[in-house]
């Protein structure tokens, strides 16, 4: 009698608690042993494997990618050398991911790649696709980027590029597995070129470094000053000449070539400096034969972020990476926390994790990433460049932000930064 009840309760289970109770009451049990039973039944229920497998949460796992290079040494002592540029963005991305997932059943888990070659990297990523990773965050340069993106099996991954600023990888050689989180050269020329216009100071002196960065830098500035409609009045190549800058007279010797450099120069308001590989930019200040300001690679920086960043709550976010890093957040730090937290902001309002789905939503209308810059973040849907606010920043403080005020655009601002839909022969989306 007693199995036969008992296989009767279990069958019950799943259906209402009150259909257990009534059978405990027919078969002579207590009204709290009843109620007990149906508790029992209705836990038994919840934890078949059927709820347990509800019960899992959805799984994230992103990887980010780069190669291993050695950090040359800064012009200044004063700035320390941080080896782990981007990484460390990445990190406090997954970390605020998982606050958030913890209430809606996701996990957010990264894999750090630092190959210490491109083939290294190349293997690795065949390896981890295989796996069924689909998310990267690539700390890599142009061709590296390429290289990946292109491998067999990648098509269905996301590529979230945080280092690379060629203008012909939204131009030209646009993939659609590779969504641009690094604004491009031409997004930074046109926002300082921007500013400078404002400021009315539309006459510049280019003095142009001899390194392939450099000169693409200086592409992009002279396409900023067509479109805004400043003068280039003089232009002048600096090739490095390697000095003992740290021996005594070693000041001596770079005011010198800087005077030297500068000097019998038509009337400018401002020099713009391409120095990318940060070789002599910082020599410019206050050095010049003319008393001008230095914009460009050096003085007042187009940036995506900048320590002294403080207003729209980035504080906080200043504050929370140094406690996680131990050091002050830089532009690829910014851009490593932008794309973690892009896919984050995607799986959490979709609800899903799979690629296609997260692709569709990051580049849809509905997409918006607050990322502390006064207004919510969205990709391009022709080249898949994040449109965002640029700031302008000297060494130690924020001086303005671009659009500025007056450069209009018929979908928003932010598309006066950079090569507009027309100018592109990317078509992605």
């Amino acid at each position: 009698m007693k199995f036969a009840f008992y296989a009767r309760v279990a069958a019950l289970a799943g259906r209402p608690g009150h259909s257990v109770r009534r059978l405990a009451r027919r078969r002579g049990a207590p009204a709290p042993l009843a109620a007990a039973l149906a508790v029992l039944v209705a836990a038994w229920a919840a934890w078949s494997p059927e709820a347990a497998r509800a019960a899992e949460p959805l799984a994230v796992p992103i990887v980010y990618l780069t190669v291993g290079e050695k950090e040359p040494p800064p012009l200044s002592l004063v700035e320390p050398i941080i080896t782990d540029k981007g990484l460390a963005g990445a990190r406090l991305g997954i970390a605020d991911n998982n606050t958030t997932g913890r209430f809606l059943n996701q996990s957010y888990a990264l894999t750090e790649v630092i190959a210490p070659d491109d083939k290294a990297l190349a293997a690795r990523v065949v390896a981890l696709l295989a796996e069924g990773k689909r998310y990267f965050v690539a700390d890599l340069h142009a061709d590296q980027l390429l290289a990946v993106a292109d491998l067999p099996g990648a098509k269905d991954a996301l590529f979230f590029n945080i280092r690379a600023q060629d203008d012909r990888l939204r131009t030209d050689d646009c993939r659609s597995n590779v969504l641009q989180v690094m604004p491009s050269r031409a997004m930074k020329a046109d926002a300082l070129a921007q500013y400078l216009m404002k400021k009315r100071w539309s006459h510049w002196f280019l003095v142009d470094g001899q390194q392939p960065d450099d000169l693409a830098f200086v592409k992009a500035v002279h396409r900023a000053a067509k479109r805004f409609g400043a003068e280039i009045v003089e232009e002048r190549p600096y090739s490095y000449k390697p000095e003992a800058r740290r021996s005594d007279t070693g000041y001596m010797q770079i005011q010198g070539q800087m005077t030297q450099l500068t000097q019998e120069v038509d009337d400018y308001d401002v020099l713009v400096v391409s120095d990318e590989s940060d070789i002599f930019g910082e020599y410019l200040p206050y050095r010049t034969w003319d008393p001008r300001p230095v914009v460009g690679t050096q003085g007042l920086v187009p940036t995506a972020w900048h320590r002294s960043m403080e207003q729209w709550g980035g504080t906080q976010l200043q504050n929370r990476f140094i406690a996680s890093a131990g050091h002050v957040m830089v532009e690829r730090d910014y851009n490593g926390w932008v794309a973690v937290r892009s896919v984050g902001e995607a799986v959490t309002r979709t609800g899903q994790a799979d690629p296609a789905s997260v692709h569709a939503y990051l580049v849809g209308d509905e997409f918006r990433l607050g990322a502390f810059k006064g207004e919510g973040l969205t990709y391009r849907r022709w080249n898949q460049q994040l449109r965002q606010p640029i700031l302008l920043s000297s060494a130690r403080m924020l001086v303005s932000v671009s659009p500025q005020d007056g450069y209009l655009h018929q979908r928003t601002p932010l598309d006066t930064l950079g090569y507009d839909e027309p100018e592109s022969r990317c078509r992605l989306n």
